[in-house]
């Protein structure tokens, strides 16, 4: 047969597992006064953002970070990696509040 059409699907080296590029990065979990947080201000598309970070934390204990400080704030959110972004220009206020809570800045 001179053409062939379609995958060849010969032996068993099929790798179906999807990669996931969290795992690579190494985690270690780190108590709340050996932290030292660092803000970050960017504008993206026009519109502020504070990133506050690295957290050395599990998944968890994140994300109840930052439920309170988007209650607290009254702003949207998110976590990416280690670092937690807030809408808006709100530096000042998540100094305090994380103070409150017992962490430390640079």
């Amino acid at each position: 047969m001179i053409f062939e059409m379609g995958a060849k699907l010969e032996g068993d080296s099929f790798d179906t597992k999807k990669e996931d590029k969290k795992k690579n990065s190494k985690q270690t979990i780190e108590s709340k006064n050996k932290h030292q947080l660092v803000f970050t201000f960017e504008k993206r598309k026009g519109k502020p953002v504070t990133l506050v970070g690295r957290f050395y934390l599990i998944d968890k204990d994140k994300k109840e970070i930052l439920k309170l400080l988007k209650k607290k704030l009254a702003c949207g959110g998110s976590i990416k990696e280690e670092w937690i972004e807030l809408q808006g220009d709100v530096k000042i206020k998540v100094k305090e509040i994380l103070q409150k809570e017992g962490w430390k800045f640079k």
